[in-house]
């Protein structure tokens, strides 16, 4: 994961199984940290599975996205997702 741009565009896949509708199965963010915090706190953690973000030319399944949240290069301080 490293040289991972954080701050480039970047298109979010959620899992179509947890999309609430046609218009939630994709969505572009101007940064990838805006797609990988939406994935990772406002959807439920289910969601991750079947989820893909695409950022320069490259796929990131769901435990790629995980872990490039949780790298100490993530920019954002982390928070719990609500219940």
């Amino acid at each position: 994961m490293s040289k991972f741009n954080y701050n480039a565009p970047a298109e979010l896949y959620p899992s179509r199984r947890f999309a609430k509708s046609s218009q939630n199965l994709y969505r572009r963010f101007g940064t990838a940290t805006g797609a990988i915090q939406h994935l990772m706190e406002e959807l439920p953690s289910v969601a991750l599975a079947g989820s893909f973000l695409e950022v320069d030319e490259n796929r990131y399944d769901g435990a790629a996205i995980r872990r490039l949240y949780e790298s100490q290069d993530y920019p954002l301080p982390r928070r719990a997702k609500a219940a």
